[in-house]
C-alpha cells in the first residue's frame, strides 16, 4: 500500500500530548463524489462538499484511484491549462509523465511527489508511461490543489521533485504509527517540500488499534483523508473509512485511532493529513484557473485562448495509444 516504508522503531519520535494540549474536534466528515477525470481516468473528489474556510488554503484534491487497471486501460490527461495555484501530485502506486510548455517535465514514481507552481500560467501534461498503458497495474495517488495568494498568483511557473528517498520519515511516540512527511514541520522536524503558502502534508501508516496524536500548527486549518482502512477521528471518535475527508476545528493536536480489524488489503489505516495557513482572500475557480475575481478568470480564458499561456512543444509527451489487445 506504500512504496516508503521503515520500521517506525528506529525512527525519530513525535513527542506525545502535554497536559495543557487540547485535541482538534471533529467539524465534519465528508465522503466525495467520484467522476472521472482528464481522458477518463477514476477520481474522488475528497474535498466537494466541505466548506472552503475549512479547506482554506486548499482548493480540491483528487484521489485518483485505487485502481487495478487491465493491459491498454490506464490514463492521464491531454494538454490543459493552469494558472493562480500550485498542483501536487503524491503517488503511492503506479507511475506517470509529465511535461509543461515551460521546460519542465519528468517521471513521477511510487512514493514520489511532484509540485508544480503554475503561477502566471503553463501548459501541462500528465499521462501514465507506455509500459504501465500496455501492461496494466495498480494506480493510487492524489493531485492537490493549493492555492496561492493574490500577490504570489503571477509567479513565475516551476517544478519541484520530491522523490521518494527524500521524504522525512518519523514516528508516533508508542511507534503506533509512521509518518512521511512531504512538506511543512512537524513537532520540529522539517520535510522536504519547499511551500509558497505555508503548508503541512502528510502520509500516515496508523498500525492496528493504535493512535496517531500528532502535534499540529495552531494557526493551520486540519484535515484528514482516509483512503485504506477505518478508525476514529478526534476526541468524539467519529467513525472514518476509505474515502472519509475529517475536517477539524480549533486545537493544538490532531487525534486519529485505528480499528483493530480493516476490511482492505492493507492491514493499516493509510491517511493523507494536509493543514495550511488560510489565506483569507476571495477565491473563484473555473476549471483549471483559480484567481481572486471573476474578470480575472475571464483574463486568464482569453490568455488561454490566445496562447499566452504558452503552446505545447515540438515532439512533446503525448497520451500513449495502447497497442490493440
Amino acid at each position: 500500500m506504500a512504496a516508503v516504508t521503515a520500521d517506525p522503531m528506529t525512527l525519530p519520535r513525535v513527542r506525545g500530548a502535554g497536559p495543557a494540549e487540547t485535541e482538534r474536534p471533529v467539524l465534519a466528515v465528508t465522503m466525495g463524489p467520484t467522476g472521472f477525470e482528464g481522458l477518463g481516468f477514476p477520481v474522488r473528489r475528497t474535498m466537494a462538499g466541505l466548506n472552503y474556510q475549512y479547506t482554506d488554503p486548499f482548493i480540491m484534491m483528487d484521489h485518483m484511484g485505487e485502481v487495478d487497471y487491465e493491459a491498454g486501460e490506464p490514463k492521464g490527461t491531454d494538454w490543459h491549462p493552469h494558472r493562480g495555484f500550485e498542483t501536487v501530485t503524491y503517488l503511492v502506486e503506479g507511475a506517470f509523465r509529465h511535461q509543461d510548455s515551460h521546460g519542465g517535465g519528468g517521471l513521477i514514481t511510487p512514493g514520489a511527489t511532484q509540485w508544480m507552481t503554475a503561477g502566471a500560467g503553463l501548459l501541462h501534461i500528465e499521462t501514465p508511461p507506455v509500459d504501465l498503458v500496455e501492461a496494466g497495474g495498480l494506480f493510487n495517488g492524489f493531485q492537490l490543489w493549493v492555492n496561492l495568494p493574490a500577490k504570489d498568483k503571477f509567479l513565475m511557473p516551476k517544478y519541484q521533485p520530491v522523490e521518494a528517498k527524500d521524504v522525512l520519515l518519523l514516528a508516533t511516540s508508542d511507534a503506533g504509527a509512521l509518518l512521511r512527511v512531504i512538506a511543512g514541520t512537524v513537532d520540529g522536524h522539517t520535510g522536504p517540500g519547499s511551500t509558497h503558502t505555508p503548508i503541512t502534508m502528510l502520509h500516515a501508516s496508523i498500525a492496528p488499534g493504535a493512535q496517531l496524536s500528532l502535534p499540529w500548527q495552531p494557526t493551520y486549518n486540519a484535515l484528514a483523508y482516509v483512503f485504506a482502512g477505518s478508525g476514529t477521528a478526534g476526541p468524539s471518535r467519529a467513525a472514518v473509512h476509505g474515502g472519509s475527508m475529517v475536517a477539524f476545528g480549533a486545537g493544538d493536536r490532531l487525534l486519529l485511532t485505528a480499528d483493530e480489524k480493516h476490511d482492505s488489503r492493507t492491514s493499516s489505516m493509510e491517511v493523507l493529513l494536509l493543514g495550511g495557513e488560510p489565506i483569507g482572500e476571495p477565491m473563484v475557480h473555473y476549471g483549471p484557473f483559480v484567481m481572486n475575481t471573476r474578470d480575472e478568470l475571464v483574463q486568464a480564458l482569453e490568455d488561454y485562448q490566445a496562447g499566452r499561456l504558452g503552446v505545447v512543444p515540438p515532439g512533446a509527451l503525448m497520451p500513449h495509444v495502447p497497442h490493440s489487445h
